[in-house]
This record gives structure tokens, sequence and C-alpha cells, in this order.
């Protein structure tokens, strides 16, 4: 199958790795909004302009985008849905339902298949949560992350005035994870679940103060957290903070019998060296699924729930019987 990358930052270098080890996949091209004579990649693969992909409707199965969900993916799946079958990683979980619909419209019209919200989280932690509280429908879920880097969050800091740089790291507080897996179902605030850790560089003379304060009182970000803030310089930041590790647990916990007397606890983890490497490699199986979905004839939108799990691998029907049941 040949597949196209739209965007090429973190995630979609993510995605080049993968589908290049990908036995039955071809890279087709990257296509970037930036000059592509001035994009650098890691294999041998034609770099586009974004422009130019209209134009490959007949050149490529499927597109795998990797911009942003703040304002690249809302814009970016729908119009891409016109032309091809696309799968997208958005992931700001309030605005799912209205994405989907989105992206439905389009694919419906133009006869395509979009697969969004794919990735760990929305992506398999929600498979995870839904195998989970079908099992155990008696029960309660709770979702941990990391401890690892919050790129959106990160971003957030280093659009203060006065940050030159940052990394924050969302934590798992260990007593909430544990009180979790207790199977006693307690109720958990967001304070109490998780705290954030900020290292940021600062510019020379500027008000350090203020900067903890615009973000330890920042809504939606860290005002909901105890958040502590630690200022470095810019090569202990490179030194001890370069890399992009995160993960995190899928907990539920319930009751099974005739009378609930027998308690149960589900758990599913991830610990990842690199968030958008192996992002881009839960896209690229997912790619997969999405070409053979639309080969056999669905259009519209779907996400990873709606996906049956033999299509994500390239093993047949009797190699997944043999070796996987």
């Amino acid at each position: 199958m040949r597949v196209a990358i739209a965007g090429y930052g973190n995630l979609g270098r993510g995605v080049e790795a993968a589908v290049t080890n990908a036995p039955d996949m071809e890279l087709v091209g990257i296509f970037t909004r930036r000059d592509p004579a001035n994009v650098i990649i890691a294999t041998d693969t034609p770099v586009y302009a974004w422009a130019d992909l209209p134009t490959f409707a007949d050149k490529v199965d499927v597109v795998v985008l990797c911009g942003g969900s703040a304002t690249d993916l809302p814009e970016q799946t729908p119009e891409l849905a016109q032309y091809f079958t696309v799968v997208d990683s958005f992931d700001t979980h309030a605005n799912i339902p209205q994405h989907f619909a989105n992206v439905d419209a389009t694919a419906r019209k133009a006869g395509t298949l979009g697969v969004i919200s794919c990735g760990w989280d929305p992506g398999l932690f929600s498979l995870a949560r839904l195998y989970a509280s079908a099992a155990l429908p008696n029960g309660a879920d709770y979702t941990f992350w990391g401890r690892g880097v919050s790129q959106g969050h990160s971003d957030a800091i280093r659009r203060i005035p006065g940050v030159v740089d940052a990394r924050q790291y969302t934590v798992p507080v260990p007593a909430a994870v544990e009180a979790a897996r207790s199977g006693k179902n307690p109720q958990l605030t967001t304070r109490e679940k998780h705290t954030r850790e900020c290292f940021v560089v600062a510019a020379e003379g500027a008000d350090l103060a203020a900067i903890e304060e615009a973000i330890v009182t920042m809504p939606n970000y860290f005002s909901d957290y105890d958040t502590t803030v630690t200022f470095i310089s810019q090569e202990e930041l490179n030194a001890n903070h370069a890399g992009l590790p995160h993960g995190g647990t899928v907990i539920r916990s319930g009751r099974t019998g005739l009378s609930d007397e027998f308690g149960d606890t589900i758990e599913f983890s991830l610990d990842l060296d690199s968030n958008p490497y192996f992002t881009g490699s839960v896209l690229t199986a997912v790619a997969r699924a999405a070409y053979r979905m639309h080969e056999a004839g669905q259009t519209g939108a779907r996400t990873m729930l709606d996906i049956p799990p033999a299509l994500l691998s390239p093993l047949s029907a009797e190699e997944l019987r043999a070796h996987l049941m």
C-alpha cells in the first residue's frame, strides 16, 4: 500500500520510520508546508510542497497526517479527506465528536475513509477502556499519564514572555495509582491523580517570579494541579531533558459474581522512550487497517474502536490464529 506523510515534525519522523520498516508499505512522499528544499529527512523519500498533495490522489492509498490537534488537524483532516483515505492523531478528547462529524461528512461525500484520533490516548488506551468496561461492567476506570513529557504543555510554557525553552513532565501520584489498584473504587480529583514538573530556561534578566506565577495559574494546563517550576540553563535542559519519553496506565477495578463477591482488576500500561515514534508506529498500523477497510468498500469516519483488530497486523488471519490465539 502506498503511504504519504503530511507534516514532518517529531511525529512525521516516527511515521517515516514505521512505514519504512513495514513489509507491506511504500512511502511515496513527505509533504510539508515548509520549503521542501530545506527539509532534511531520515530516508531518501521525495519531499513535496503541501500544495501538491491533491495531485497525488491516484498515486497514494493513505495519507497519515502529522500536524497538531489545536489548529492543524481540525482543518487539514477534512480537507484532505476530499481526496484520500486519511489517518490522524487528533487528541483533544472533548472535541473528538465534532472532529469525527466533520471528517465523516467530507469522507462520505468523497467516498473516502478517515480514521481519526489514533495513537495511545486516544487510541490504544481507548481500546483498553472499552475491553475493560465490557468485561467488568460493574466497576470504575482510572487513567494515569506519565511520567513523561507533555509537548503541548511544554509549548504553552514557551509562549510565556521571558521563557526561552521549557519541558513539562506529567507525573502520576503514586498513592493515587495504588488506590486505583486497591479495588475500592476511590473518587480521585484531578489534583490528587497527577502533578506537573516544569523545567524552564528563562531569558537573561527575566522576572522569574512572574514566569512561575504565569505557569502555576494557567487555566486548563496547570491551575488544577500541584505544579513545581525549576529554572535551569539551556545547557542543562539540552543535556537532561532532550528526549520525549512518555507512557501511562489504564486501570479498571470491578466486581463479578451474583452478589459482587469477587474483586477483579484489569491494567494496561505503556512505558515509552519516544512518544512520537511510538505514536507514529500506531498510526502506521491504523493506516494499514484504513486501506483494507476502504478497499472493502467502507467510507466515512472511524476511530480505533471501529477497527477489527486483525486488520491492524501485516500477518494473515491464519498466522494470527496460529501465533496469537
